[in-house]
């Protein structure tokens, strides 16, 4: 391959962001961290090992996501509890935050809505950062392990990855056959799992997450939310993706009220404002 005379000057060109977020809407952080010292616990799930639970959480309260016994990531899935059309769109949250996501960053939703569902609160493991392989935790570039490119890949049939729990786990909350169900499960909050790109061929990596028990990644609910968390085949990511050898445990979703009139003044986001004419007015 001939590289043409000017290459080195392509490749100097200064890159430009995207999507500079000066203008998006800020959350009041210091209004959450004083409704945080007031949370009183009204709900709990675990999702098993290999498996995947749902839970809601209403408008204003809090949820934490906690690894309660081993290393353990989980795939998460978030929908608007009353209209399952609008759901997390890790797309647009990695093109506004970056490819991982800490406290202060936010979840957004499918169009047409692209608003806030969730806010993170707080994250234990934020002083991990990136390290020096390009890797960081709780990402939204990875899609979620799933039997199709296992089989692919590996041949089989597989039934624990993540996709086809989220698949079971919605199925059993709608009433649905897996199949239907599967066509709800979306693009997911990678929990605690430490990934990048490789900065030779720009491959997709995993290795072992630094979560511990106890660590947590909490999350406000910005509007009506309904959860689906599987505590992915996996177990921490350092060596298998998909698998019934690695080590596995439970992760705990827990819910929490916090006390009336610490949100005064908060409102939730209302979907997003385009008209939706298309230039067809």
């Amino acid at each position: 391959m001939t590289q043409p005379s000017d290459s080195a000057a392509r490749r100097a060109i200064k890159p430009v962001i995207c999507y500079p977020v000066d203008t998006l809407p800020a959350p009041d952080m210091d209004l959450y961290t004083r409704a945080r010292d007031t949370l009183t616990k009204v709900h709990e799930v675990i999702a098993p090992a290999r498996e995947a639970a749902t839970f809601h959480v209403p408008k204003g309260h809090f949820f934490r996501i906690t690894s309660v016994e081993g290393s353990q990531v989980g795939d998460l899935n978030l929908f608007n509890a009353n209209d399952l059309n609008e759901r997390f769109y890790s797309g647009k949250t990695r093109a506004l935050h970056g490819t991982h996501i800490t406290t202060g960053q936010r979840m957004w939703s499918s169009f047409p809505g692209l608003r806030p569902m969730a806010t993170i609160t707080h994250d234990t493991l934020g002083w991990y950062g990136m390290d020096e392989f390009g890797g960081s935790v709780h990402d939204v570039i990875g899609t979620r392990c799933d039997p199709y490119t296992h089989n692919l890949l590996a041949g089989g049939q597989y039934h624990h990855c993540c996709h086809s729990n989220l698949s079971r786990a919605m199925a059993d909350h709608l009433d649905l056959t897996p199949q239907e169900a599967e066509s709800y499960v979306h693009d997911v909050l990678n929990v605690f799992m430490c990934t990048g790109f490789t900065r030779d061929t720009g491959q997709y990596f995993m290795k072992a997450s630094p979560v511990r028990p106890g660590d947590y990644l909490e999350f406000f609910a910005e509007i009506d939310l309904l959860g689906c968390l599987s505590a992915c085949p996996g177990g921490d990511c350092s060596s298998e993706h998909s698998s019934d050898e690695a080590a596995c445990y439970p992760l705990l979703v827990e819910v929490f009220k916090p006390a009336a009139g610490s949100l005064d003044g908060w409102v939730s986001p209302q979907p997003n404002r385009y008209d939706r004419s298309h230039g067809r007015g």
